[in-house]
C-alpha cells in the first residue's frame, strides 16, 4: 500500500512540475491538446495539462533568421542556414544568364516568422522549402538578365526583384514567414574564364577613364574658347558702335559747320583758318610771326635764336710759391 501511495505521489509531483512551461522573450508557443491546435501563448510562465495531454512547440517569431547560398558562416546554430554538403553548395551557386553565360552567384535571404501557426502546421520543413524556393527564384532572376547586368549594373534591381518574387510566393503558399531582405554577395564569372573577364573589365574601365578625361578636357576648353569668342565679339561690337557714333558726330559737326558757312562764308573761312593755325603753330619749332609790312626780315631772326650759354673756364691749378734758395 505504501508503495502504491509513493508511486501516486511521484506521478502527482511529476505532473505538477510538468504543468508549467516558460516561453522565452523572443518566441511564441504553439499549444496542442491531443495533437490538435489549441492556442498561441506569449512570452512568460504558463500552465498546461500534464502527462502529454498538452504539447508545446516554441517558435522564435521575434528573431531574424537567414539562409545562405553558395557559402556558409561559421558557428551557425540553424541547421538550415547553409548547405552543409560542399558539392551541393557549389552546385546551387552556379547559374546560367539570359545570354547563355555562366555566373557564380552567392546571396543571402533574411526573414522572420510572421505567423507561428502557419509556420508550424502548413509545412513539415518550412525552412528547407524556403531554401528551395529561394534558389528557384534567384535562378529565374539571373536567367532574365545578361552577364554584364549580373556582374555590374543589375545587382540592385536583381535584389529588389528577387525580394518581391520570393515574398509573393511565400504569402501565396501561407508559409508564415516574411522576407526582410535579399542581398547579393560575391558575383563572379567561373574560375576558368575569370582572367578573361578581368581583362575585359579593365579595358572597359580604361575606356571609361579615357572618355571621362576627354569630356573633362572638352568641358574646360570649349567654354574657354566660347568666352574668348564672346569677348572678341563684344569688343568688336563696342568698337563698331564707337566708330559709328564718332562718324555720326563728325557728320553732325560738319553739317553744322556747313550751315554756318552758307550763312557767312568769309567769316567762317577766317575762323577756320585761325583755328587751324592755333592748332598747328604750337607744334612748329623756331617760328617767327611778323607783319607782312615789315620791309626786312633778316634783322629780326636773332630775336628767336636761342642764346647759348657762355663757356665757363675750367679751373687751373694755382702756382705753388717757390722757396728761396739759401
Amino acid at each position: 500500500m505504501k508503495i502504491l501511495l509513493g508511486v501516486v505521489a511521484a506521478i502527482t509531483t511529476l505532473g505538477l512540475f510538468s504543468s508549467f512551461y516558460q516561453v522565452p522573450i523572443n518566441s511564441e508557443a504553439i499549444v496542442q491538446r491531443f495533437g490538435r491546435f489549441l492556442k498561441i501563448t506569449q512570452p512568460g510562465l504558463h500552465f498546461k495539462l500534464p502527462w502529454g495531454i498538452d504539447a508545446i512547440t516554441l517558435v522564435e517569431t521575434k528573431r531574424q533568421l537567414k539562409l545562405e547560398f553558395g557559402y556558409g558562416s561559421r558557428g551557425a546554430t540553424n541547421e538550415y542556414q547553409f548547405n552543409r554538403d560542399y558539392e551541393d553548395m557549389e552546385q546551387e551557386k552556379n547559374m546560367v544568364t539570359g545570354d547563355l553565360n555562366a555566373a557564380v552567384v552567392e546571396w543571402v535571404v533574411q526573414f522572420h516568422i510572421s505567423d507561428a501557426r502557419d509556420y508550424v502546421f502548413n509545412f513539415m520543413e518550412p525552412q528547407a522549402t524556403l531554401r528551395d524556393i529561394s534558389e528557384s527564384v534567384m535562378r529565374e532572376v539571373v536567367g532574365d538578365r545578361t552577364i554584364d547586368e549580373v556582374l555590374t549594373v543589375g545587382r540592385q534591381e536583381m535584389e529588389v526583384r528577387a525580394l518581391e518574387r520570393l515574398q509573393q510566393i511565400a504569402s501565396t503558399l501561407g508559409m508564415g514567414v516574411h522576407i526582410d531582405q535579399v542581398q547579393l554577395g560575391n558575383v563572379n564569372p567561373p574560375s576558368q574564364v575569370k582572367d578573361s573577364f578581368d581583362e575585359v573589365n579593365r579595358a572597359q574601365q580604361q575606356r571609361e577613364a579615357a572618355i571621362n578625361q576627354a569630356s573633362g578636357e572638352y568641358n574646360r576648353v570649349i567654354p574657354e574658347a566660347r568666352g574668348k569668342a564672346e569677348q572678341s565679339i563684344s569688343q568688336a561690337e563696342g568698337y563698331a558702335t564707337e566708330r559709328i557714333n564718332r562718324a555720326e558726330g563728325d557728320a553732325a559737326r560738319f553739317n553744322a559747320l556747313l550751315a554756318q558757312y552758307q550763312k557767312a562764308p568769309e567769316v567762317t573761312q577766317k575762323r577756320i583758318y585761325l583755328e587751324t593755325l592755333a592748332e598747328v603753330l604750337p607744334s612748329i619749332p623756331g617760328k617767327v610771326i611778323v607783319d607782312d609790312r615789315v620791309p626786312q626780315f633778316l634783322p629780326l631772326m636773332h630775336l628767336q635764336q636761342p642764346q647759348r650759354p657762355l663757356p665757363t673756364p675750367s679751373p687751373k691749378a694755382s702756382p705753388q710759391p717757390r722757396t728761396p734758395a739759401r
